[in-house]
């Protein structure tokens, strides 16, 4: 797992309003890599990925199916 969430307030903010989980990663990872790696860990489906590359880091936008709730995602990575 070479996956850091990311625990900004802004981050957080979106988790609440938007069921987008925000995470930083290496940045030669594809988004089918990172897509796959967070389905198998989490036993979840993701409806979008969005990418930005920023100071040689990728964060990574994943927006879940609205049957999975981020909220419950992050109380079980312990961001909230």
């Amino acid at each position: 797992m070479n996956l850091k969430p990311i625990t900004t307030e802004k981050a957080i903010m979106m988790i609440e309003s938007q069921n987008i989980l925000t995470f930083q990663t290496d940045k030669r990872k594809t988004k089918e890599q990172i897509k796959k790696e967070i389905e198998e860990m989490f036993d979840i489906k993701i409806n979008k990925i969005r990418t930005l590359i920023q100071d040689n880091k990728k964060n990574v936008y994943i927006k879940l199916n609205k049957k999975f709730p981020a909220i419950d995602i992050a109380t079980k990575m312990g961001l909230m």
